[in-house]
């Protein structure tokens, strides 16, 4: 993916830095992220993440669209190019996050506590398809209820302090646990089919051998 460097060395912090020191409620799903958390990025995606939030936010700061937009329902083309942008951005934002692993602290702020490995970590560092899978999913989950309640519910506004690019990546922290979860799952069950395959290949499986191979 444009950003992406080939080879790149892993920018993951430890596992034990990312969860919070006691427990936290959950908050409202509309809860936006800081500025501060926006620009927590590594250089070679700021001026990319910086392009794409003043396009989202330059659009949202003329009123008349924001009045056209919620005249048509929030659907049509102008609206559909709109969200255009608004994906770019947060697809842009969300791989800096898994690449740095900075979301993890950011979600448990929130109240999921998702205890990454470092093996996790590292893989996120490195893997940008899988970087890119997992903020794809992420931003196309966050869309409906976003467009729902910030828009059509108008829970999002000029007065509220938040810009628009803020509240939609608040969205997305509310998301990408359940989308880490189901990835954590999924190489859980790439794992067994393994250690299955090879109990048939190889005869029984060494219990300390099977253990190693756990995230």
């Amino acid at each position: 993916m444009q950003g992406d460097v080939a080879g790149e060395r892993s920018a993951a912090a430890p596992a034990r830095d990312l969860q919070p020191p006691a427990p936290v409620g959950k908050s409202d799903f509309t809860e936006p992220v800081s500025e501060d958390d926006l620009r927590r990025v590594d250089a070679q995606y700021e001026q990319e993440a910086r392009e794409l939030q003043a396009n989202v936010d330059r659009r949202l700061r003329d009123r008349q669209l924001l009045l056209v937009l919620a005249q048509h329902g929030f659907q049509g083309p102008k609206y559909d190019h709109f969200v255009e942008e608004l994906v770019r951005y947060g697809v842009s934002v969300l791989r800096a996050w898994m690449h740095s692993g900075c979301i993890f602290g950011f979600v448990a702020d929130r109240g999921f506590g998702l205890s990454p490995h470092e093996r996790e970590l590292e893989e996120l560092a490195s893997d940008s398809d899988l970087r890119e899978d997992l903020a794809m999913m992420t931003v196309a989950r966050a869309l409906p209820p976003f467009r729902q309640r910030a828009l059509v519910e108008g829970r999002w506004t000029y007065e509220g302090g938040a810009s628009i690019t803020t509240y939609f990546m608040g969205a997305c922290l509310y998301v990408f646990p359940n989308e880490f979860r189901r990835h954590r799952a999924s190489r859980e069950r790439q794992r067994r089919v393994l250690l299955r395959q090879q109990a048939i290949y190889d005869g029984p499986v060494d219990p300390f051998s099977a253990a190693a191979t756990r995230w």
